[in-house]
C-alpha cells in the first residue's frame, strides 16, 4: 500500500470513528430528553458526555494529521420521531457495532496512541452495552443489602460452596458416562468378562488423566484471564481516575442507588485503591473472587472422574459373562440417579427430578452403545 492511500485510509478510518461516537453521543442525549424520571435522566447525559469525550479523542487525532472534524455529523431522527424505546433500542445496536468494529481496528493498526484510544473505548463501549439494556430494568434494593452483596457478604453468590462439589460432581459424571458407555460398546461386541474390565480400566485411567489435565489448563486459563483484565484495570485506574469514577458511579446507579449514594459511594471506595480496583472488577469485570489453585482442580477432577468411571467396572472383579454385564448396567444406573440426586446440593433443582434426568441420560447412553457395539460384532464375525 503507497504511503498516500495508507495516509487516506487512516483519515477515513478516524473520521468513521469520530462520526460513530457523535452519533452515540447524540442518540444518548435525545433519549435522555424523552426520559421523565430524573434519575435515568441524568444516567443517560452522563453516558452522553462519555462519549462526546471518546469523539474529542478522535477529533485530537485528526489535528494531529493536520484534518479537522467535520462541522456536523450524520444526523440522528429527530426526537419527535423516536420514541424513548426505539431510541434505546438503537443505542444497544450502535454498541454492539462500535465494539466490532473497534475489534476490528485492532488489527489493522500499529500506533500505539490509536491502539491506546481504541482499548479505552473499547472498554467503555462493552460497559455502555450492558448499561443500555439494564437502564430501564434497574433493580430498586436498600443500599445495605446491596452493598452486603458487593462484598461478598451473601457467600452463596460467588458459588464458593459449590465450586469444588460442582467439579467433583462433574467429575463422577464424567467417568461414570464414560465407562459405563465404554464397557456396554465392548459387552455388545463381546460377552468376554475380561475384555470388558480391561477395556473399562483403561478407559477409566484415560478419562482420569484427561480430566486431570484438562481442569488444570482450564483453571489456569481463568485465572490468567482474571488477572490480564486486572492489570489493565488497575493501569486504567491510575491513569485516568476519573473516568474509572464516573463509570463505577453509573453502574451503581443502575443497580438502583440514588446519584447522591452512587457519589458518597464511589468517593469512599476511590481513597482505598485496592478497595476501588474490588469494586470496578466486581461491578465491570464481573470477577468476583481470586481464582481457583489448578492443582485442586486437578486433583478433584482426576479423583472424581476415576471413582466414577470405577463404579460400573466393581462387577467385572468378582463375576463374568452376562451376570457382570447386569449387575455393572444395575450399578451404573443406580449411580447415575445418585449423582444426579447429588446436584440439586449446587442448584435449586428437586433431587428427584435431577437424579431421573441424570438416570434417563445414563440408560440412552448404555442402550445406544451397546448396540453399536452389538452392531460391530455383526458386521466383522457375522
Amino acid at each position: 500500500m503507497s504511503l498516500g492511500m495508507q495516509d487516506r485510509m487512516v483519515k477515513k478510518t478516524l473520521l468513521e470513528s469520530w462520526r460513530r461516537e457523535m452519533d452515540a453521543t447524540r442518540l444518548y442525549a435525545q433519549a435522555a430528553a424523552l426520559e421523565k424520571d430524573s434519575g435515568r435522566k441524568s444516567i443517560l447525559l452522563q453516558l452522553s458526555k462519555i462519549e462526546q469525550t471518546h469523539a474529542e479523542m478522535w477529533a485530537r487525532k485528526l489535528k494531529e494529521i493536520g484534518e479537522q472534524a467535520p462541522a456536523s455529523a450524520y444526523q440522528a431522527p429527530p426526537v419527535e420521531h423516536a420514541s424513548s424505546e426505539q431510541l434505546l433500542k438503537r443505542l444497544d445496536e450502535l454498541e454492539h457495532s462500535n465494539a466490532a468494529w473497534y475489534e476490528s481496528l485492532k488489527h489493522v493498526f500499529e500506533d500505539p496512541e490509536i491502539l491506546q484510544i481504541i482499548d479505552q473505548i473499547d472498554e467503555d463501549e462493552s460497559n455502555h452495552d450492558s448499561s443500555v439494556r439494564g437502564l430501564f430494568a434497574a433493580p430498586t434494593a436498600h443500599i445495605g443489602e446491596r452493598l452486603s452483596s458487593l462484598w461478598g457478604a451473601e457467600r452463596w453468590h460467588k458459588q464458593s460452596a459449590g465450586g469444588w462439589v460442582g467439579d467433583a460432581i462433574y467429575g463422577v459424571n464424567d467417568g461414570l458416562g464414560a465407562i459405563f458407555g465404554i464397557i456396554s460398546g465392548v459387552a455388545g461386541y463381546t460377552a468376554n468378562g475380561h475384555t470388558v474390565l480391561v477395556s473399562g480400566l483403561f478407559g477409566a485411567i484415560a478419562s482420569t488423566l484427561s480430566m486431570g489435565v484438562g481442569a488444570w489448563l482450564s483453571t489456569r486459563s481463568k485465572n490468567e484471564l482474571a488477572h490480564s483484565e486486572l492489570h489493565f484495570e488497575r493501569k486504567e485506574i491510575r491513569e485516568n481516575p476519573e473516568l474509572e469514577k464516573e463509570e463505577l458511579r453509573l453502574l451503581y446507579q443502575l443497580k438502583g442507588f440514588t446519584e447522591n449514594e452512587a457519589v458518597e459511594i464511589t468517593e469512599r471506595l476511590s481513597k482505598d485503591p485496592e478497595q476501588f480496583l474490588k469494586a470496578m472488577s466486581q461491578e465491570e469485570l464481573g470477577i468476583t473472587d481470586e481464582g481457583g489453585n489448578p492443582w485442586t482442580s486437578a486433583g478433584i477432577g482426576s479423583l472424581s472422574t476415576f471413582v466414577g468411571g470405577i463404579l460400573p467396572l466393581i462387577p467385572f472383579f468378582f463375576t463374568g459373562g452376562v451376570t457382570a454385564i447386569v449387575l455393572a448396567a444395575i450399578v451404573s444406573i443406580v449411580a447415575h440417579f445418585a449423582v444426579g440426586a447429588a446436584k440439586s446440593l449446587i442448584t435449586v433443582r428437586r433431587w428427584w427430578t435431577s437424579g431421573l434426568e441424570m438416570t434417563a441420560a445414563g440408560v440412552i447412553v448404555g442402550i445406544v452403545s451397546y448396540g453399536i457395539g452389538l452392531l460391530g460384532s455383526l458386521l466383522i464375525h457375522g
